[in-house]
């Protein structure tokens, strides 16, 4: 495995996602925006011309959003290659897609760590650089069709919506709400299992230019390049695609939200409310009877859809402020576990921290950074993205109610650089008290609240 495809490892999903979604969404040109008024205005509206998007300029703009150190896909292309002759390249794409010759190449599949789970791993793919212009154009026109659609339980791949953000709604509805039991519900490799014909039967309602989706097509059966073997199925979008988030959070739109909101909750006895973000989501009920028949019900409507629920992590847990904290579980959320607390009155409140599992395997994967960099870089220059990795935990972990853990998390990351740097030669190169001075000089990031949950 290439560094580029350990750093890409080194990302949890919930994170992951986040930076994709930050990084991913465009300022939408005028006809995209054309397209997204429209689809607000009329829900129902169809439309016919969408293929007219791809051309010289939308392309090249969308060139120009690319990470210039992603990872490479099979055919080995970088940004910097494919911009010392950008201009004939893009009007040589705009040709073949006119002229229906554009064919998306297989996507180079490697596997990733999984947080919390010693020797899982998740399947990432890596598309070549070319067809990573052409996603991001259907990733556009996509966003602008569905992202009026979308409803409000719904965070992930989002404009102007993050994890963060459905954290902060679900622990303030767990406040102001009289939960009583939280689903907790985990999709058996949701991204993996969307089947094609069913995913491309959705897009038609909305979408009837033959050409657009005929394109979509050609991306599904591209097929999956796995250790010089191609794979080609009727089911799944590639994790790290483009225009992957986009498609899964149609499917998911149509199969589980709208489904909720308009069949499940004006059956229901009382409160039920949905947070989803991408494949993670949770769903509170202020009656147990309801949880119970929500719980079944969407298995059954998950397999009408070819999708799966993970029986073995789906489970119901008690969240009742008026049951305390003896009488309360716990449940997790995008890295987060949630559990009731008290206040510094004695009152019961909702709370959360880091993840056990995920703060145990972060801690993990930092002593492996480590040990494997502690002598291939000068000092300064480990410890400079050492205090990297640090900011980006703490930014995303530094939310209320859960510094101490941030704290505790920095703390130990320290002590771990300790042991692997003196183990840069068989002389030591730090006491306890140099490494206390070093820090001095060069301190570490701090613990901070950055995402105020209150």
């Amino acid at each position: 495995m290439s560094a580029e495809e350990r750093d890409i490892g080194k990302i949890d999903l919930a994170e992951e996602t986040e930076v994709m979604t930050q990084s991913m969404l465009p300022h939408l040109s005028t006809k995209l925006a054309r397209i997204a008024e429209l689809s607000e205005r009329d829900p129902t509206m169809v439309f016919e011309q969408l293929i007219h998007h791809f051309n010289e300029d939308t392309l090249k703009k969308c060139f120009d959003k690319l990470d210039r150190k992603a990872a490479r896909g099979s055919d080995g292309i970088t940004k910097d290659q494919y911009e010392q002759d950008l201009d004939r390249h893009i009007k040589e794409l705009v040709v073949r897609m006119r002229q229906m010759r554009y064919r998306p190449s297989p996507v180079r599949e490697i596997h990733i760590p999984k947080a919390g789970k010693a020797g899982a791993t998740r399947p990432l793919g890596i598309s070549n650089f070319e067809d990573k212009i052409v996603q991001r154009v259907f990733q556009q026109v996509l966003s602008a069709i569905y992202e009026p659609l979308f409803l409000d339980c719904s965070y992930g791949f989002r404009t102007g919506r993050s994890c963060h953000d459905a954290i902060k709604a679900l622990r303030d509805h767990l406040y102001r709400s009289s939960v009583h039991v939280v689903i907790d519900v985990d999709l058996a490799n949701f991204f993996g299992t969307i089947d094609h014909q069913i995913l491309m039967g959705i897009l038609e309602q909305k979408i009837k230019d033959p050409r657009f989706l005929r394109y979509i097509q050609r991306m599904f059966r591209a097929g999956v390049l796995c250790d010089g073997e191609l794979r080609i199925s009727d089911e799944g979008v590639p994790q790290g695609s483009i225009s992957s988030p986009v498609l899964a959070n149609i499917m998911a739109h149509y199969v589980i939200d709208q489904w909720f909101e308009e069949t499940v909750k004006p059956r229901c006895r009382d409160e039920v409310k949905m947070f989803r973000y991408a494949d993670d989501l949770c769903i509170c009920c202020n009656d147990l009877n309801d949880a119970k028949r929500i719980e079944k019900a969407l298995e059954k409507r998950l397999e009408r859809f070819k999708l799966q629920l993970n029986k073995e992590k789906t489970h119901s847990v008690i969240f009742n402020r008026r049951m305390g904290c003896r009488g309360s579980g716990t449940f997790d959320f995008l890295g987060f576990t949630f559990y009731m607390g008290r206040s510094l009155k004695g009152r019961s409140l909702p709370k959360l921290k880091s993840s056990g599992k995920r703060f145990r395997s972060k801690l993990k994967r930092v002593s492996e950074w480590a040990k494997m960099i502690r002598n291939r870089l000068p000092l300064k220059e480990i410890w400079r993205r050492f205090c990297a990795k640090l900011r980006g935990h703490v930014q995303y972990y530094g939310v209320s109610f859960n510094i101490k853990n941030v704290e505790r998390f920095l703390w130990r990351s320290t002590s771990i650089m300790f042991k692997w740097l003196n183990r840069r030669s068989q002389k030591k190169s730090f006491t306890w008290k140099s490494y206390m001075a070093f820090m001095k000089v060069y301190p570490r990031p701090a613990a901070k609240v950055v995402h105020s949950l209150i």
